[in-house]
């Protein structure tokens, strides 16, 4: 018979029912993987029928925990006035539903790079971790990274997955998604394929995606021209223009691989403007996926990065930081999306 009387259910009456403890309840319900798929999945459905909902207010008593995730975008240029690159907004879904899933609260904040955004959080003890997304140079961002860590904040970031990172930092696989889009240019017979993204250490994942090209073509017997690679930031004005400096330079190309979607719909339109076809005169390949990928004429061909797998992962490896436990895996492969864009 079950504990509960006529009151409101309580992690007792679960545990009572579901025969664990109920500290294993309370950690099921937070989504703690410490507790087995089986047993978590027991637990929810248990507490979905008793309409149990967690008291938050007390659980933070007992833990010292905010149960508030702080997710913070950082200023990107873009076409609108809303000033956050579009993945990125796609992949708030994600980690929107990621929170849910597991009790959490998300705050969504909006920052300027150059404000004290990296000291603001950890003294108000507002939340208990925070996850930045978007960096625009990251020379500069690093400077406050290495803050954070200093002062022991608990963090994540997407971004480019290396060796010397500074803090937690999970993202897709630039270098494996640059080595597909350079093969799949090959495969439609494109030889001079130029590269548009500022590939250094500034905007580190242009560098990785720059770096998987450069080794589709060494794998193809190319020969590496660095003429080949002109500097673009994020927006369509600078895929256009550096697009444009290709052109006027007399540079010849045949495939574009942009280091975003915007620069590729950017790069497009200097094509047509100097009236070169896509992809009869040149192929294009972007990065992302994001909504408008599929309505430019011809829809573009792209690398699609796994956004749900993007907020789980962002959210599992900072919980793992706050519960002491070990880090996930950091990279998540990327597909190739063909459209008539490339000639696929």
């Amino acid at each position: 018979m079950s504990q509960r009387g006529s009151g409101k259910p309580t992690s007792f009456d679960i545990a009572y029912l579901a025969g664990v403890s109920q500290p294993t309840v309370s950690r099921a319900l937070r989504g703690s993987r410490a507790i087995s798929a089986a047993t978590r999945a027991r637990i929810e459905a248990i507490a979905r029928e008793l309409n149990y909902t967690v008291d938050k207010n007390a659980s933070s008593l007992r833990s010292q925990r905010a149960n508030t995730i702080a997710l913070l975008f950082f200023e990107d240029p873009t076409p609108d006035e809303s000033m956050i690159n579009p993945f990125f907004l796609a992949m708030l879904g994600a980690i929107t539903r990621q929170c849910a899933n597991r009790g959490l609260d998300l705050l969504i904040s909006f920052q300027k790079m150059e404000d004290d955004w990296h000291t603001r959080y950890q003294d108000s003890h507002r939340a208990d971790g925070l996850i930045l997304l978007g960096y625009g140079d990251y020379a500069l961002y690093e400077q406050r990274l290495t803050g954070l860590v200093a002062q022991g904040t608990r963090f994540v970031r997407w971004g480019s997955v290396r060796g010397d990172n500074i803090g937690a930092t999970v993202g897709s696989d630039n270098v494996g998604a640059g080595l597909a889009a350079g093969q799949h240019l090959i495969a439609q017979g494109r030889r001079r394929i130029a590269f548009l993204g500022q590939a250094d250490e500034h905007y580190p994942e242009f560098a990785d995606r720059y770096r998987g090209l450069l080794a589709a073509q060494h794998e193809a017997g190319l020969p590496h021209d660095p003429a080949l690679q002109s500097d673009a930031y994020t927006t369509e004005d600078d895929g256009h223009a550096a697009a444009m400096s290709l052109i006027e330079r007399g540079i010849h190309f045949d495939a574009i691989f942009a280091g975003s979607d915007l620069i590729a719909i950017g790069a497009m339109r200097a094509l047509a403007q100097s009236g070169l076809r896509v992809p009869e005169d040149v192929a294009v390949v972007g990065f992302d996926d994001i909504p408008a990928a599929s309505m430019t004429n011809p829809p573009l061909s792209t690398m699609v990065q796994d956004l749900k797998g993007a907020g789980a992962l962002l959210i599992e490896t900072l919980l793992a930081q706050i519960e002491g436990r070990d880090l996930p895996a950091p990279s998540l492969p990327t597909r190739l999306t063909v459209r008539r864009s490339s000639g696929g």
